[in-house]
């Protein structure tokens, strides 16, 4: 949970930052490229977060790698930071929260729907201008199915649920008898 805030507290630091100067878009695609770099060089991430390494050594690979990049300014000083800090092991996670923050500017809203069966486009399409026009914003739309959901589909549009499954249903109906209500 710790991680989660701490990872928070940077992004959104960094994300007023690129609201500030305009460049908001363009420290995600840097995050992105250097998240990039620790997933295609295994041992440069290690290199960097690996304690068992003397400090100045690892920080002096950080900045030789860094002096090699196209990097903004910002972002190699906000990577120094969080390397200075302790926080370069959380850089996954800022970015991905990042991003979210930056399509937030942007006004797009991450939306995901889980069915019982497999959506026709067309559903698919009319279930996104739906949540569009309900949150006023862009819909990015992840479809997955869960057969366990027996019918219907369970939408969420950030921390907003919307279950509409027949497996939620019998579930709350068994839970209504048990109690001994009428249905």
């Amino acid at each position: 949970m710790k991680n989660l805030a701490v990872s928070r507290r940077y992004a959104k630091a960094l994300i007023l930052i690129g609201q500030e100067d305009g460049q908001a878009e363009h420290y995600n695609a840097e995050l992105e490229s250097v998240v990039g770099l620790f997933d295609t060089q295994e041992d440069f991430e290690k290199a960097l977060t690996n304690p068992l390494y003397n400090k100045n050594n690892r920080k002096k690979v950080l900045e030789a790698v860094l002096a090699a990049t196209d990097l903004s300014a910002i972002m190699k000083s906000f990577l120094t930071l969080l390397f200075d800090k302790g926080r370069i092991g959380f850089l996954r996670e800022i970015a991905s929260y990042y991003n979210d923050l930056a399509d937030e500017l942007k006004g797009v809203v991450k939306a995901s729907i889980v069915s019982a069966t497999e959506l026709s486009q067309d559903a698919v399409d009319k279930i996104k201008e739906a949540l569009s026009k309900m949150t006023g914003k862009n819909i990015v739309l992840n479809v997955e199915q869960d057969p366990s959901l027996i019918g219907g589909v369970v939408t969420k549009i950030g921390d907003l649920v919307l279950d509409g499954s027949v497996k939620t249903q019998l579930i709350n109906m068994r839970e209504t008898l048990k109690k001994g209500e009428s249905v």
